[in-house]
């Protein structure tokens, strides 16, 4: 993820909280459900940049997809709503 929702102040902006929160609660299931060791990039200062790592056997895991899968339903719902403020691109 890349960049700043920008539907309001910071603190106040529902969009980038709502994707904040969905981020680190996916992070953390990785983490703690499935023992998982995620390779995580952040930086909040030069754009708002999250970029989490798996390594392939992590991906083929079928648990680690539905997290995933969670995830990403959980950002097209986001879009759904606030598409002026959030794209939402397959890799």
């Amino acid at each position: 993820m890349q960049g700043h929702a920008g539907a309001g102040e910071y603190g106040f902006d529902i969009v980038c909280s709502a994707v904040s929160v969905l981020s680190i609660n996916t992070i953390n299931s990785l983490e703690q459900l499935l023992h998982v060791k995620p390779h995580i990039i952040s930086n909040e200062k030069n754009g708002g940049l999250l970029k989490v790592t798996l390594n392939e056997n992590d991906i083929l895991n079928p648990e680690v997809k539905l997290l995933m899968d969670s995830f990403k339903l959980g950002l097209t719902d986001i879009e759904k709503n606030y598409g002026e403020y959030i794209k939402i691109k397959d890799r």
